[in-house]
C-alpha cells in the first residue's frame, strides 16, 4: 500500500513537471510570434534638413487692382450725351470717357460771354469818355473867360464818370466769374480717367435719377500691379505687422506662387461682418480685421477677383533656415535628455544627444548635434523592439525620401524569422511522448 502510494506522488510530480516544461515552451512560443509580428515593421529613417521654421499664420484672400475708378451718373448733370471709351481699351490719365448733354450748360456760357462783351465796350466807352471830359477841363483852366462854375461842373462830369467806370468794371468781373463757373462745368460733363488703366465695363443704359445709380457708368481698373485683400482674425492682427513675408498660392494654379508683403493691417473691424462664430464652435466670437498684401514681381497671369491662400512669416524677418528633424524622431533618456538614432554611412546606429532650437507643429529645430544628411530614425521604439544597441549594424532600414535601402537583407530576415517557430516547435515535439509514457504508466 504504502509502494503505491509512492508510485502515485511521483507520477503526480513528473505530471506538474512536465506541464510546467510544456506551459514554458508555449510562452516562448507566444513571445517568438508576437516579437515577429513587431519585427515587420522596419527602422525608418528620414535625412536631417535645412528648413524654415519660422511661424507662419494662413488666411485667405482675393485678387483686387491696386487702384480702379468708378464713375456713377449724376443727376443734376442731365443724360449722357456721348461716349468717347470703349470696353477694354486701355487709357491714360486724363483721357475723355463720356459726356453729358451740354447744350444748356453752352447756352448760359455764350450769354454770359455777350454779356461781358457788351460790358467791355461800355467800359471802353466810358474811358473814353472819362479821358475827353478831364482834356475839356485842363483847356477850360487854360481859358480866363471860363467861370469858376463852369470848371466845378466840368470837376463833377469827371467824378460821375469815374463811378460809372467802377460800377462798369464791377460788371465785367460778374460776367466774367460767370464765365468761369459755367467753364468749369462745362468741363465737369466731359468725364475724364483719373487713372491709366483698362476700361473694363461700359454701361450705356444706365437711367439717371434723383437718388444716383447703383451701377457705375464706366468702370476702371489701374495698369498697376495687383494687390491681395482680405480679412484675419483677432488672434492673428496681433502677430501680423507690415513688411511681414508673404506667400500667395492662388488656387487656379497648382504649382505657381508668389512673394509680397503685408501693406496694411486695419485698426478698425469689418462692418457688419466685424465678428463671427468662434473657429470650432466654442462660445464667444472672434473679430475680423481687413489687411492688404502688395504682391512682389510680374502679375500679368493674374487676374482681378482670383482667390488665393496666404501663408504670413510672422517670425523675425532675418530668421534663417534650420537644421529640422521630425518631432516623432526624438527620443529622451531617463536623465530627460533629448537624443536620436542615427544611421551612419557604414549601416552603423549612432546614439546622437542633440540641442533643439525653434519649433513648429511637425519639425524640431537641431541647434547642436547632428549635420544635415544625417540619417535620423523616425520610429525609435523599434530599435528597442529589435533589441538593437548603438553600434551595431542595422541590415535593414527604409529611407522616406529614397525607399528600401537593403532590399535583399530584406528577404532574409523574413526567411529567418519564419523558420525560427520550426527550430523552437522542437521541444513540444519531443515533450509529447513523455506526456504519454506518464500517462500509460
Amino acid at each position: 500500500m504504502k509502494k503505491k502510494v509512492m508510485i502515485w506522488t511521483g507520477i503526480v510530480v513528473l505530471a506538474v513537471g512536465l506541464l510546467g516544461a510544456a506551459a514554458f515552451v508555449f510562452k516562448d512560443r507566444l513571445f517568438l510570434a508576437g516579437a515577429s509580428e513587431e519585427l515587420e515593421e522596419p527602422v525608418m529613417v528620414q535625412p536631417a534638413a535645412m528648413r524654415e521654421m519660422g511661424e507662419s499664420i494662413l488666411v485667405t484672400g482675393q485678387i483686387i487692382p491696386s487702384d480702379e475708378q468708378k464713375v456713377f451718373h449724376e443727376a443734376e448733370n442731365g443724360e449722357v450725351k456721348e461716349f468717347f471709351a470703349e470696353e477694354n481699351q486701355v487709357v491714360e490719365a486724363g483721357t475723355p470717357l463720356f459726356s453729358y448733354d451740354d447744350s444748356t450748360v453752352n447756352s448760359e456760357y455764350n450769354k454770359a460771354v455777350r454779356t461781358r462783351d457788351l460790358t467791355n465796350r461800355r467800359l471802353a466807352i466810358a474811358n473814353d469818355e472819362l479821358t475827353a471830359a478831364r482834356k475839356l477841363r485842363t483847356d477850360m483852366k487854360k481859358n480866363a473867360d471860363v467861370t469858376k462854375e463852369e470848371l466845378n461842373a466840368a470837376s463833377k462830369e469827371i467824378v460821375q464818370l469815374e463811378m460809372d467806370i467802377e460800377g462798369i468794371k464791377d460788371e465785367v468781373s460778374s460776367a466774367q466769374q460767370t464765365i468761369d463757373e459755367l467753364a468749369m462745368q462745362k468741363e465737369k460733363l466731359t468725364v475724364k480717367s483719373k487713372i491709366a488703366g483698362t476700361v473694363v465695363k461700359i454701361n450705356k443704359n444706365v437711367e439717371p435719377s434723383e437718388n444716383g445709380s447703383s451701377e457705375p457708368v464706366v468702370h476702371l481698373i489701374s495698369s498697376g500691379p495687383f494687390k491681395v485683400v482680405g480679412s484675419m482674425s483677432e488672434f492673428d492682427t496681433v502677430k501680423v505687422k507690415p513688411g511681414q513675408a508673404v506667400v500667395i498660392r492662388p488656387k487656379v494654379f497648382k504649382d505657381q506662387t508668389w512673394d509680397g508683403s503685408i501693406e496694411s493691417v486695419s485698426q478698425f473691424p469689418e462692418g457688419d461682418q466685424g465678428s463671427m462664430d468662434e473657429f470650432g464652435g466654442g462660445g464667444g466670437n472672434v473679430t475680423m480685421y481687413p489687411f492688404t498684401v502688395a504682391i512682389a514681381g510680374d502679375t500679368k497671369d493674374l487676374r482681378q477677383g482670383f482667390h488665393v491662400a496666404l501663408e504670413i512669416n510672422v517670425s523675425d524677418l532675418e530668421q534663417s533656415e534650420q537644421l529640422a528633424i521630425p518631432h516623432m524622431a526624438l527620443d529622451m533618456d531617463d536623465e530627460g535628455n533629448e537624443f536620436v538614432y542615427v544611421i551612419n554611412h557604414d549601416n552603423i546606429l549612432e546614439k546622437r544627444p542633440v540641442v533643439l532650437g525653434e519649433m513648429n507643429d511637425e519639425f524640431a529645430g537641431v541647434a547642436e548635434g547632428l549635420e544635415p544628411g544625417d540619417l535620423v530614425v523616425t520610429n525609435p521604439y523599434v530599435i528597442m523592439v529589435k533589441n538593437l544597441e548603438p553600434g551595431q549594424e542595422v541590415q535593414d532600414f527604409v529611407n522616406a525620401d529614397e525607399g528600401t535601402e537593403e532590399p535583399d537583407m530584406n528577404g532574409e530576415t523574413e526567411t529567418e524569422t519564419e523558420a525560427e517557430p520550426a527550430d523552437g516547435g522542437d521541444a513540444p515535439e519531443e515533450t509529447e511522448p513523455e506526456a504519454d509514457e506518464s500517462e500509460e504508466a
